[in-house]
């Protein structure tokens, strides 16, 4: 688990299940107004990942990946309500502000994956996580907070998974 500053965090999953195990340690910590930015290729675990995060953090839901019907909406007991959005589809990010994200980011915690495809039309203060494919069963996962909010989940992150402070 090497730190390459602290508010950075590279992370080694070796299976899919560890992958699921840190996103219910993540999800755990979400609140309404946070937002999660996944990038990484096909294959590269985003929907994994979404899945532990999702579970962490609640949901009745069972999670899939939003590409063709971009906006899945996860709902808790207490009708809270957490987003996942694929902009994988979307060609531009003014396309991508037609779907209200301010009412999404307010509404429940939002989660993002092709970040990158909208970036300008995101808040600064977010947390990214870059996902690689190593192999079949291994995976990276770099999570960089950015804002003093992130700042706090990532402390709370590591401390979690990892028993660091």
């Amino acid at each position: 688990m090497p730190i390459l500053d602290e508010n950075t965090l590279e992370f080694i999953s070796r299976s899919p299940e560890q992958s699921r195990r840190i996103g219910m340690r993540l999800g755990a910590i979400l609140k309404p107004g946070d937002i999660l930015c996944l990038q990484g290729d096909l294959g590269a675990g985003k929907t994994t990942l979404v899945q532990g995060l999702a579970q962490g953090w609640g949901s009745l839901d069972s999670v899939s990946s939003p590409t063709f019907i971009i906006v899945n909406i996860y709902r808790r007991a207490d009708e809270s309500q957490l987003f996942h959005l694929d902009t994988y589809r979307l060609e531009s990010a003014p396309e991508a502000e037609m779907l209200d994200l301010d009412e999404m980011i307010m509404a429940g915690p939002l989660v993002i994956e092709w970040p990158e495809r909208i970036e300008s039309i995101l808040p600064l203060e977010r947390l990214w996580v870059n996902l690689d494919y190593i192999d079949e069963e291994q995976r990276s996962l770099q999570f960089k907070a950015q804002g003093a909010r992130y700042e706090n989940i990532m402390k709370e992150l590591k401390k979690t998974a990892f028993g660091g402070n």
